[in-house]
């Protein structure tokens, strides 16, 4: 399948350039989507910008960003002054520092995309940068203007490319939850039993581990309705657990845990 490429512009390192584009690594495009419909004459609901006060469109040219500093008091922005204060140049990755791999922490991370040569000319500078960052294994820190804002991005090599990711802001990151007193004295038989429940659990990764059963039973029931057949049965709600007010016996429960799973066939690997 060709690669979708929705970015295109340079890798810049010091006076080495590429050429490069970008490619998000994750995609939506499969997710079952939905329109608005009236459900009298069955055409799609348009979504406009009103005004809160007179309910009147609002024609877009009169739109205008505003910066609230008080009640119904705003600071107007025009988009020629929010553009003087974003990068100079939009389609250059000039990686400006590194940082050891490994350093940063997942909660920074944000979209993964690829990054690859877009010419047969850049392509050795951007090995050369490539393999410079593995040789020191470390990653590079830029700035970019994706998705009509300036980020943070992180470039790391990986395998004959490199994986451009996207960083959190400071303050898109909530503190931590280190107040709670989570340490407690662990029974050495209760770890034992757990450790041979995780072992008995582990199997090879498989991306079938992370499918959306909800998409699936989705398009079950949009082909079905297309194709005239009887309506489907609604989805029958699971009941409600009752809470019986007492707090779960961990070593029952580990015991029957392995129980169930001593009663399950074995593969040969896993014996």
């Amino acid at each position: 399948m060709a690669r979708q490429t929705f970015w295109k512009g340079y890798l810049k390192l010091s006076l080495v350039t590429a050429s490069v584009s970008l490619t998000p690594a994750t995609t939506e495009s499969n997710k079952v989507r939905f329109h608005v419909l009236n459900r009298k004459t069955s055409n799609r609901v348009e979504s406009r910008y009103v005004d809160s006060v007179t309910h009147k469109a609002v024609p877009e040219k009169e739109q205008v960003k505003g910066y609230p500093k008080g009640e119904d008091d705003y600071v107007i922005l025009e988009d020629e002054e929010i553009e003087e204060v974003e990068l100079e140049s939009t389609r250059t990755i000039d990686i400006d520092t590194f940082v050891p791999r490994g350093s940063i922490d997942w909660i920074w991370y944000d979209k993964p995309h690829f990054l690859a040569p877009e010419d047969k000319v850049g392509t050795e500078a951007f090995c050369v940068i490539r393999e410079a960052m593995r040789a020191n294994n470390v990653v590079g820190i830029a700035r970019l203007v994706l998705y009509r804002r300036e980020r943070a991005v992180l470039l790391e090599p990986q395998g004959k490319g490199i994986i451009l990711w996207t960083l959190h802001y400071g303050n898109e990151l909530r503190e931590p939850v280190s107040h709670l007193d989570i340490d407690a004295k662990v029974d050495t038989k209760l770890l034992a039993m757990m450790k041979r429940l995780v072992k008995e659990e582990t199997k090879e990764w498989s991306a079938s581990m992370v499918q959306d059963p909800i998409q699936k039973r989705l398009r079950t029931m949009i082909r079905n309705k297309t194709k005239s057949l009887k309506q489907a049965p609604p989805a029958t709600k699971r009941p409600a657990v009752k809470s019986t007010g007492n707090v779960i016996n961990i070593m029952d429960a580990l015991k029957k845990s392995l129980a169930a799973e001593d009663e399950k066939p074995r593969s040969p690997r896993s014996r």
